[in-house]
């Protein structure tokens, strides 16, 4: 209990950017799960600090974690997702060096979750079912520099069920791919929509995702619908 509490916490202060008191959770969460025995709930409580380290782009510092995690996971529940998850994490962390071929083979390890039942997760610490990657795929493919396979990917996400927050963090990844092709029409057309979730949701990790797409829209700022995409994200940032 002390362990589901703190990784709750944990995720609280993490979507209010609030990274170094996330951090603190998880490792009292690992801390607290190691000492009860249950590798399952170790595994992702290192798994969520390893996604402090990535988002505050510190991915070498991400890598000894999810090796960790890994290997604990590997002696908890072979019914739970706990292993794919992990391995879904590390294709984020393996994507964010550049290692395209080791985020090949994470994600493909990532997806066999989809050979499990549907008790393979609890829905509380545990929640990886499958249903987020292509988005996490999309990403990867992102940060790998790969738009076009990221484009395929997000699309078939967005056709998804999605949660506020989550719809908002693909769009904002389409609005990258925009950038990517320098397509004006694109970048706008997803950002405005993405901002409009933002600002009903108040979530950090949102308010992230818009400002990764912020710091890549310079090159095409002399475009007047540029630039006040640009100034609207800024004041989406201070406000939240």
């Amino acid at each position: 209990m002390t362990a589901d509490l703190y990784q709750l916490a944990g995720e609280l202060f993490f979507d209010a950017n609030s990274y170094t008191e996330a951090a603190q959770c998880y490792a009292l969460a690992g801390n607290a799960a190691h000492a009860g025995g249950d590798h399952d709930l170790w595994a992702c409580a290192m798994t969520r600090h390893a996604y402090v380290e990535l988002y505050a782009r510190r991915a070498p510092a991400a890598q000894p974690l999810l090796a960790a995690a890994s290997r604990i996971a590997r002696r908890g529940d072979s019914a739970l997702s706990t292993r794919h998850w992990v391995a879904a994490v590390q294709a984020e962390a393996y994507a964010a060096m550049g290692d395209i071929d080791a985020c090949a083979r994470a994600l493909d390890e990532a997806e066999k979750v989809h050979s499990l039942d549907d008790h393979s997760h609890n829905g509380g610490w545990l929640r990886f079912d499958g249903s987020r990657l292509p988005e996490e795929r999309g990403a990867c493919y992102l940060q790998l520099g790969r738009p076009d396979l990221a484009e395929d990917a997000l699309t078939a996400a967005l056709a998804q069920p999605l949660s506020l927050r989550r719809r908002a963090a693909v769009l904002s990844d389409l609005a990258v791919v925009g950038v990517h092709r320098r397509d004006v029409d694109q970048i706008v057309h997803f950002a405005e929509i993405a901002i409009s979730l933002a600002g009903q949701s108040d979530s950090g990790f949102v308010g992230k995702k818009l400002d990764g797409l912020r710091g890549r829209l310079a090159p095409l700022m002399s475009d007047g619908r540029v630039s006040d995409l640009d100034q609207r994200i800024a004041a989406l940032s201070r406000t939240a």
